[in-house]
């Protein structure tokens, strides 16, 4: 219920940046140079720390293909299962998540879709899903906010501002899909009414950030794509790349023949792949198997990432203060005057796809703008149309790859990333426009609430919607349909049911009987996240104690070991006694 009810009081207020150093009309000119100098040198490590916040991402994205690539390519292989729609978006999701990319993921449906391995119709489920595992991202990049409350609160519901756009369309228009084919007959339609032409998909900022990350890994993308086609050379092919440079060559090969009943030797052509130039990055020679380089490069990027997030929310605190700070505030969330006010949100769609079109990444764009809710320079309200538009510019960059294909599979190919398009832009007439419809910024806000007081929600959040939820629906669908139903549709009536009471116990308790205009006839842990917040600082405060009492415990051992095992008998029953001290408070 706390996702759609609306708060009387606003949180959300963006707070004011103070400055606490010398005003610039008290500083001397010696002051007055050394402060720009400043100011330049920390604008200068800015644009460093975001370039290897880039960099690390894509890592992070190449460290995931590494380790759970291969699997991407099995689950892709089941072509029966993926025919069940729910299964297809499943996977689509879970793929995306192993792989850490919607563009890697999106690559490989459409390279099975202009094969012939699987149809557009069933592909469609599949691009949905995609859509959905990409916004974990940006979920994750919120966490390492967590320390302060108040930032917290901002950065995750900046963050999955996001997510529940992307399940609000899907739960809308998968339906829709399934019943009607709308988006698959839209853009079938589109396809036949323009000659269109094949061409290259241009490099943006990867010309910028391919000088370092490809100095450290490069991937052979055509071996998930090889596994999910079935092809068994694939499978026994390592996906770092070891080769830059190849060429075609023709050889001529003798070959045994049999003319007039006696042997005899034939020359025929025959085409050759010849390597010509090794690759230059760090694992070009290494004998570690491809999950070793995987686990190395996901450590390591993971704490780049991390450190680069960390580095970026300090810097951007000290230099957006006072008069800067405000000005910045007042241009990203100041609106149009009336009545162009509502042009002010389509600006920042545009604005959005811009910038992602430019970084070719939704998940860069929409991780790099978190922080930025977090400390209180953009609004929830302005991230949201900004999110809106990064979709929008990820799939117009699908649209530019897919324009790269051959003539013979380029119709294919380009209806499947016009329907990611037609996806997205469905998504923002159903819950843009009218403001009353702007559901995922209210259940943003709701779960920010949650998670500011209730810090381990987050994790359960990310665990149950990324994970548990896809694969309890992936493993119905692999019992079959009749499970499925039988499972999936009393969920889904009990679901309705609790958010149709929780709604009138709000607004109109009187229509409900008497012991339905509250939930305290149920257990306290079934209505309330309290029970299980004392659970958890329980659990935590056991650990923390734990971890302290073996140290004394390992240091009074080497002094006295009977003192030692009396007092872990005193320091047990302790830590029981906290416990319940907890519980009871």
């Amino acid at each position: 219920m706390a996702l759609v009810e609306q708060d009387s009081e606003d949180p959300w207020d963006l707070p004011e940046l103070k400055d606490t150093g010398v005003p610039w009309s008290a500083l001397d000119t010696k002051g007055k140079v050394l402060r720009v100098l400043v100011s330049v040198l920390k604008f200068i490590i800015l644009l460093g720390l975001l370039y290897m916040f880039i960099c690390s991402l894509d890592i992070l994205s190449s460290a995931f293909q590494l380790v759970g690539g291969r699997a991407a390519g099995d689950i892709f292989q089941e072509n029966s299962i993926l025919s069940n729609p729910l299964a297809g978006l499943v996977i689509g999701v879970l793929v995306t998540l192993l792989v850490q990319s919607s563009s890697t993921s999106s690559s490989i449906v459409v390279s099975m879709v202009s094969s012939g391995i699987l149809t557009v119709q069933v592909a469609v489920p599949i691009i949905m899903g995609t859509n959905i595992g990409t916004s974990v991202t940006n979920t994750l990049v919120a966490m390492t906010q967590a320390g302060d409350r108040s930032t917290f609160r901002r950065a995750f519901a900046g963050a999955t501002v996001h997510d529940f756009f992307n399940w609000l369309s899907v739960l809308v228009l998968l339906p829709l899909e399934v019943a009607s084919g709308y988006l698959y007959r839209v853009t079938e339609l589109i396809i036949e009414s323009f000659q269109i032409e094949s061409g290259e998909a241009p490099d943006l900022l990867n010309v910028i950030t391919d000088v370092l990350t490809e100095a450290i890994i490069q991937l052979d993308e055509s071996v998930i794509g090889g596994i999910a086609s079935g092809d068994s050379d694939a499978r026994n092919k390592s996906m770092i790349k070891i080769w830059c440079q190849t060429a075609n060559e023709t050889v001529r090969h003798a070959v045994s023949c049999v003319k007039f009943a006696t042997n005899c030797w034939q020359l025929k052509n025959m085409s050759v792949m010849s390597n010509i130039k090794k690759c230059n990055h760090l694992f070009v020679n290494t004998n570690l198997p491809d999950l070793a380089v995987g686990l190395i490069l996901l450590a390591l990027s993971l704490l780049v990432l991390c450190s680069c997030l960390v580095c970026i929310v300090k810097l951007l605190n000290s230099m957006l203060k006072g008069q800067v700070a405000s000005v910045i505030k007042k241009i990203l969330n100041t609106d149009f005057p009336f009545p162009f006010g509502w042009v002010t949100g389509y600006i920042a769609i545009v604005v959005g796809a811009g910038m992602t079109f430019i970084v070719q990444s939704s998940s860069v764009f929409t991780s790099a703008i978190t922080p930025l809710v977090g400390i209180g320079v953009i609004s929830i309200e302005r991230a949201y149309p900004l999110s809106l538009g990064s979709n929008i510019g990820t799939t117009t960059t699908a649209i530019l790859a897919a324009m790269a294909s051959p003539g013979d599979r380029l119709g294919n190919a380009l209806q499947i990333a016009l329907v990611h398009f037609l996806f997205n832009i469905s998504g923002i007439i159903l819950w843009y426009p009218i403001p009353f419809t702007r559901f995922p910024i209210r259940m943003a806000k709701s779960l920010g609430n949650i998670t500011a007081s209730y810090r381990w929600f987050a994790a359960v959040y990310i665990i149950l919607c990324f994970f548990v939820l896809p694969l309890l629906v992936f493993s119905l669908s692999l019992a079959g349909w009749q499970v499925l139903v039988g499972v999936g549709v009393p969920l889904v009536v009990m679901l309705i049911v609790v958010v149709v009471i929780n709604v009138l116990q709000k607004r109109k308790p009187g229509f409900l009987p008497a012991g339905l205009r509250s939930w305290d006839f149920l257990p306290l842990w079934a209505h309330s996240l309290d029970p299980w917040d004392k659970v958890v600082v329980a659990f935590t405060a056991k650990c923390c104690c734990c971890c302290k009492c073996c140290q004394e415990m390992r240091k009074a051992a080497y002094d006295n070991p009977a003192m030692a095992v009396e007092k872990e008998v005193e320091d047990e029953i302790k830590i029981e006694l906290d416990i319940i001290k907890v519980a009871k408070l």
